[in-house]
């Protein structure tokens, strides 16, 4: 089934107003400053108005909005901070924007048992300092985590630098609230390490994108924090040699809490951002490898860091720098993750996430550069190299507005061909959302699609629920 979303919905009207007021008071708006806000993730430069924000602080709230909205069928699209890179809280449809800022308080650190029950709108940063003071560590860490929301990356399942050794958001996400489109409130599963009782409804919603519930309490696993960690940037004359390295450091027996990939112009770009940096990219530089490890055991994390400059001797590398001190490390970090800022405020672009096995990376950056090449469009591309996934950003720069537009498209479908035949996927942590989903079955077959998509209509029959995302 494929859903014809357009004129299905009810055109919000003063009656429909009165009684969002009426249940939200001044938490309701209708300002034309406010829709601008709440229409605008960090995707691209795309713009859509809903025609009314709401702002819960209940799950109560949240309960009788989606009550009232899918008694008349009307559309809700959830909203978190808005730093997403697909366009999944874009509200296409207009409708409710469905913001849940006011869920931000962390309700309890379960010590004993090495958890946190979370409200969804928390800053991710804030709950990671929050359990580090109790001597916990929730690892996912993506590059807004000084921003964006942990209930946003539950809901696109968000990974970051830490990912290569210690999983994704849905590795720790035991048990989750979550109020389905009609209203009703229901718990996904329990707050324990296994559970084989039934279908996993939790890592089902984990990752849906706000297309099948909203989420308003979270229940994830913690571990202890690490006492110690190393950091080293190794500068590459080659960047496909740099890829190759990934892999032949995993195979040496070492396992790194960070391993990023960055090519020259993601530096040369980033650089002017951060002043005062201790990096030199010469002339000569193809790229960097931010190679990280963590742990108990100081004597153990550099005997780590010789094993893996003994690996790094079998390529070509310029001098390795090495973090001595608490800030170096926190600026190199820093560096890396305002890439992605870097790169969007140079030019306008699009961001493909793609993923592949580690040791494909240098074939996945050989068929970027080729495909940029066949094409005529400039890539810089970055990453995190360790779990072999490539954050490829595609410049527009002098490229008309016709070949954006219009024939972008195909480039970009060739190159997720690659990416599956290499045994890779489309996707490795912004998800599909709006800008993705017409590649959607290069990765899955109409079979596959038709079972996501009925799973959609299970919860959500009426299709009111942040409609036109990943189908």
């Amino acid at each position: 089934m494929k859903p014809n979303y357009h004129s299905m919905y009810k055109t919000i009207d003063s009656s429909d107003i009165a009684f969002f007021k009426n249940l939200l008071g001044n938490r309701c708006f209708t300002e034309d400053e406010i829709r601008l806000e709440y229409g605008h993730d960090e995707t691209e430069d795309l713009q859509f108005f809903p025609d009314l924000v709401v702002k819960p602080s209940s799950v109560e709230e949240v309960s009788a909005v989606l009550k009232y909205c899918f008694e008349n069928t009307i559309v809700v699209t959830p909203s978190g901070a808005r730093t997403g890179l697909s366009g999944g809280a874009l509200p296409i449809e207009k409708g409710i924007a469905l913001s849940m800022e006011k869920f931000n308080k962390i309700i309890e650190i379960d010590e004993k048992n090495h958890q946190v029950t979370t409200e969804p709108g928390v800053i991710t940063q804030v709950l990671q300092n929050a359990v580090k003071e109790k001597g916990l560590f929730y690892p996912p860490d993506p590059a807004s985590k000084g921003s964006c929301f942990i209930g946003g990356n539950v809901s696109e399942n968000s990974g970051g630098p830490k990912a290569v050794k210690y999983g994704v958001t849905k590795d720790y996400v035991l048990n989750l609230e979550v109020v389905l489109p009609n209203g009703e409130i229901i718990w996904t599963g329990a707050n324990v390490l296994k559970n084989a009782t039934g279908y996993n409804l939790t890592q089902l919603i984990v990752g849906s994108e706000g297309t099948l519930g909203v989420i308003t309490k979270i229940v994830m696993r913690l571990i202890p924090h690490p006492t110690t960690d190393l950091l080293m940037l190794v500068p590459f004359f080659d960047a496909q040699k740099a890829c190759e390295a990934v892999a032949a450091i995993f195979q040496a027996g070492i396992t790194p809490s960070g391993l990023e990939f960055m090519e020259r112009d993601a530096l040369l770009w980033t650089l002017p951002y951060e002043p005062d940096t201790i990096i030199e990219v010469k002339d000569n530089h193809a790229a960097h490898l931010l190679i990280e490890v963590d742990g108990f055991d100081a004597d153990q994390l550099m005997l780590d860091c010789e094993k893996t400059l003994s690996v790094l001797e079998n390529f070509e590398t310029d001098e390795v720098l090495f973090a001595d001190s608490q800030a170096q490390k926190e600026q190199l970090w820093k560096l890396r993750r305002k890439v992605g800022e870097a790169v969007k405020s140079h030019s306008i672009y699009k961001e493909e996430d793609t993923v592949v096995p580690r040791f494909e990376l240098p074939n996945l950056l050989s068929a970027v550069k080729r495909i940029g090449n066949q094409y005529g469009f400039k890539s810089v591309c970055y990453g995190h190299a360790g779990d072999g996934n490539l954050h490829i950003n595609i410049i527009k720069g002098d490229l008309s507005d016709h070949f954006w537009d219009n024939e972008l498209s195909g480039a970009i479908s060739e190159l997720f061909r690659e990416v599956i035949a290499m045994g890779g996927t489309i996707s490795g942590e912004h998800g599909i959302g709006l800008v993705q989903k017409q590649y959607m079955p290069l990765a899955f077959n109409e079979i596959q699609l038709n079972l996501m998509r009925n799973i959609k209509l299970v919860f959500d029959p009426k299709l009111i629920l942040n409609p036109g995302k990943i189908f």
